[in-house]
């Protein structure tokens, strides 16, 4: 082999051969566009999942939830607040009887009303009970029992009701049967509640301080009065203690990484639930999206004031309310300062 061919082949050679440094590269290079490969795929795994899942809940929740036909009064209204406020009711599908004895014409009464105001700066829940006896105005009968509004007319009496009491827009409905309650508390497997004392109705005892119920123990919980002292009182705050309960189900780290256990509750809850039109899934997963930073003990809960019991001038044991309290309330609400109102008449 001549120098010149001998030279060009160990050129070639060295050609060939990778330095060092390139070794070094190469390997890290590949791996890099590997992981970012991966990455994207994981991704798009991820992207398409999530969007089943979601998708799967909204038909589950659409499928069993029912419409609230015409829900708002007509007629004039008190105009929109800057927070928003939604009225929660506990209809009680046994009781086919109106107050005063007659036919009912909504086919049940409402056990339970709360008003829930969320704060335009979304920061806290505002769950204020209305007591089924408070003595009001019910538009078109005089003045009655709270619940005496859905026994006579519906939904959409209780919304005025509640509108013409506080002078606030109620801009969203939603009902559930009691029995929800007790699909709801087995579906999050089980509810805690604190409870302010012992006491014991039909075959359910329940302790002074925490109580993990099932579904049976929380329609018990929520329901019973008559072993307290002031009745509905503690019956509400009961019924409150229970909604901190989902609440606190619902946000656990054992809900939140269990889609099975949030497919359960959203099919167990939709059940048993009528929404006015406007409060459709793609509306309630806007409304929980600007809520995302809202914990547990973001929850405040309270009762629209009262003044005592009384009885009414046709005899009935009936709630009075505190008229300049509420009147306060009411302000309160408009101008969107619950939390200064709270502050000034604590609970």
């Amino acid at each position: 082999m001549s120098e010149r061919r001998a030279a060009r082949a160990a050129a070639a050679h060295v050609h060939r051969a990778p330095s060092r440094s390139t070794r070094r590269r190469r390997p890290l290079l590949v791996a890099l566009v590997a992981t970012l490969a991966s990455l994207v795929g994981v991704a798009l795994v991820v992207a398409v999942v999530a969007s089943v899942f979601v998708g799967g809940l909204a038909r589950s929740f659409d499928a069993g939830r029912s419409t609230i036909t015409d829900p708002f009064p007509s007629g004039a209204r008190p105009t929109p607040t800057v927070g928003e406020n939604i009225l929660l009711i506990g209809s009680d599908s046994r009781a086919q009887g109106s107050p005063d004895g007659g036919p009912a014409v909504a086919g049940g009464r409402s056990d339970t009303l709360m008003l829930a105001h969320v704060p335009a700066d979304r920061q806290h829940v505002y769950l204020m009970s209305i007591m089924r006896d408070s003595w009001v105005e019910v538009p078109g009968h005089g003045r009655a029992k709270m619940n005496a509004a859905y026994a006579w007319g519906g939904v959409p009496l209780t919304v005025q009701t509640v509108e013409h009491l506080l002078d606030v827009r109620v801009d969203h409905v939603a009902e559930i049967d009691f029995t929800g309650f007790e699909d709801m508390t087995d579906a999050l497997g089980g509810v805690t509640v604190s409870s302010p004392q012992a006491f014991s109705t039909g075959h359910h005892d329940f302790a002074a301080g925490k109580n993990h119920l099932d579904g049976s123990d929380a329609l018990a919980f929520v329901r019973e009065r008559h072993a307290f002292a002031d009745a509905d009182h503690t019956r509400v705050r009961n019924q409150q203690a229970f909604m901190r309960g989902v609440v606190n189900g619902l946000l656990s780290r054992g809900t939140v990484t269990n889609p099975g256990r949030i497919q359960d509750f959203v099919a167990a809850t939709s059940e048993h639930l009528s929404v006015d039109a406007g409060f459709s899934f793609a509306r309630m997963a806007e409304f929980g999206w600007s809520l995302r930073a809202v914990r547990a003990d973001d929850l405040v809960t309270f009762t629209v004031p009262t003044a005592g019991a009384g009885t009414s001038p046709d005899g009935q044991s009936i709630v009075t309310l505190n008229q300049l309290a509420v009147g306060s309330l009411s302000q309160a609400l408009r101008s969107d300062d619950v939390a200064g109102w709270l502050a000034d008449n604590p609970q």
